[in-house]
């Protein structure tokens, strides 16, 4: 399960009263983020129930596992390396074919706010990749209880999940 932090994690708009506002200094820049702890227990539960794991799709990169990850309750995660890209052909985000090289054949849910039917035919056409799931999260919401369970649902009818 591949994560964005900014637009999932993070939401744009007005937070709601379970997420907290935190202050982030990176390269000497500060961020102010809104977590809410209750996302990093979903998605451990839920990589729990599926045998999946959680890696860090996000231009935080490794900067997630210190300022994302225990701030929400999660391990440190791995991350998908996004170095500059030309910019795309096809109309696919940048991070699209990141992701298609990190994931390879292995099936993958995606959560993200920037992904589209251009990610998902860059993907099945140009990569022949097919099991896979993008879940486009509103930005200004983020994730929700919603978004866990059509994961949940394709890990377990896709026959991708380890759980009981």
């Amino acid at each position: 399960m591949l994560l964005d932090v900014d637009g999932v994690l993070n939401p744009m708009g007005r937070p709601t009263r379970d997420y907290r506002r935190y202050r982030c200094t990176i390269g000497g820049e500060v961020y102010t983020v809104h977590l809410n702890p209750m996302h990093g227990r979903g998605l451990l539960d839920l990589a729990i129930a599926t045998g999946s794991e959680l890696v860090w799709a996000t231009t935080w990169e490794q900067y997630a596992n210190e300022w994302i990850a225990p701030r929400i309750g999660l391990p440190s995660l791995p991350v998908i390396p996004l170095p500059p890209q030309p910019p795309s052909e096809h109309g696919e985000m940048f991070k699209t074919p990141h992701v298609a090289a990190y994931a390879g054949r292995r099936p993958f849910v995606w959560f993200d706010d920037q992904v589209w039917a251009e990610d998902e035919n860059y993907l099945r056409v140009r990569r022949g990749l097919d099991d896979f799931l993008l879940i486009h999260v509103d930005p200004m919401r983020g994730l929700t209880r919603r978004h866990l369970g059509m994961a949940e649902e394709w890990l377990t009818l896709t026959g991708f999940s380890q759980g009981p």
